[in-house]
């Protein structure tokens, strides 16, 4: 595995392997890996020929009073896994080699009504800053299909409509959020809790389940469904943050004739922001999960 700090080194490896006819697939990472992103890589070993993941605190995407100086940094443990699963590139550049002129960026990607829905109505900034990245990350990793977890829905929902907005040639594929043996959502942001924040961390995923069963059931009470989910988690020790039943593909609000649902939630744990998300039909039990264990070990 080649590591690389610099855009024009990365360009340069890039264009041989595209010249010699090969595929190159991307995972764009934040850092302190766990096997939800391996998964990504994975995924990406199965199609490509070369697999890029990238490694970079993006300033851009945190807000004041949130956890840019200290979300957890791995580089050299990042390093080893990634090596260990057949990544070909490992580009992790500094904020300056990102942003030469400052955080102070003049160019901001934006999708105005999206990105201040959800999480973007307590992070107003957020959803820019990932937009702004991606299509840096995209423009200098030029790849052929880009690899994105669903357990940021709203951000794989953003990427593709600026994609396509944009018309930037690149395949996005989205992969099934892996989960910990209790249900709960694998994230860098785990790391902040402890082992009993983590059993109380995985009822998110089973809230989320209980709506869904409801919804499946014929209950189209959208407004009590979510008022009760946040009520629950609240009763659970969570802050919630919202609690949204949704369409599948625009992530607008559900309407009474929607068949494909998405249910998305964000909350904190003494602190720490939880997000998930389940992506199911009305016809269709929901099945793509394992039983909810409160006494599982947790990754």
């Amino acid at each position: 595995m080649q590591a690389l700090n610099l855009t024009d080194d990365l360009r340069s490896r890039l264009n041989k392997a595209r010249a010699g006819g090969l595929k190159i697939g991307f995972v764009p990472t934040m850092g302190n890996l766990h096997d939800g992103h391996i998964s990504l890589v994975e995924a990406a070993r199965k199609e490509c020929d070369v697999v890029v993941v990238s490694i970079f605190v993006n300033p851009l995407q945190f807000g004041i009073n949130e956890d840019l100086d200290t979300y957890p940094r791995t580089l050299e443990d990042d390093k080893a896994l990634l090596a260990s699963h057949g990544c070909d590139i490992l580009f992790s550049p500094s904020v300056r080699e990102m942003y030469p002129d400052g955080k102070g960026i003049a160019t901001i990607v934006d999708m105005p009504e999206l990105s201040q829905l959800h999480c973007g109505i307590s992070r107003p900034q957020f959803f820019k800053g990932v937009a702004t990245v991606i299509v840096k990350l995209l423009c200098m990793v030029q790849p052929d299909i880009a690899y994105f977890g669903e357990k940021d829905r709203q951000q794989l929902t953003i990427v593709r409509q600026v994609i396509n907005d944009l018309s930037i040639p690149v395949r996005i594929t989205g992969v099934a959020t892996k989960r910990a043996a209790s249900g709960l959502a694998l994230s860098s942001r785990n790391n902040y809790l402890s082992e009993e924040e983590l059993q109380i961390a995985a009822s998110l995923y089973q809230v989320l389940l209980d709506v869904c069963r409801q919804l499946q059931s014929g209950s189209q009470d959208y407004l009590r469904l979510e008022s009760e989910a946040s009520q629950k988690l609240a009763t659970l020790g969570f802050v919630p943050d919202y609690f949204h039943i949704c369409q599948q593909q625009s992530l607008l609000p559900v309407q009474p004739d929607d068949q494909n649902i998405t249910i998305l939630a964000a909350a904190n744990l003494n602190g720490t922001r939880l997000i998930d998300n389940i992506a199911f039909d009305l016809c269709d039990l929901y099945s793509d999960f394992q039983p909810f264990n409160q006494q599982a070990d947790l990754v």
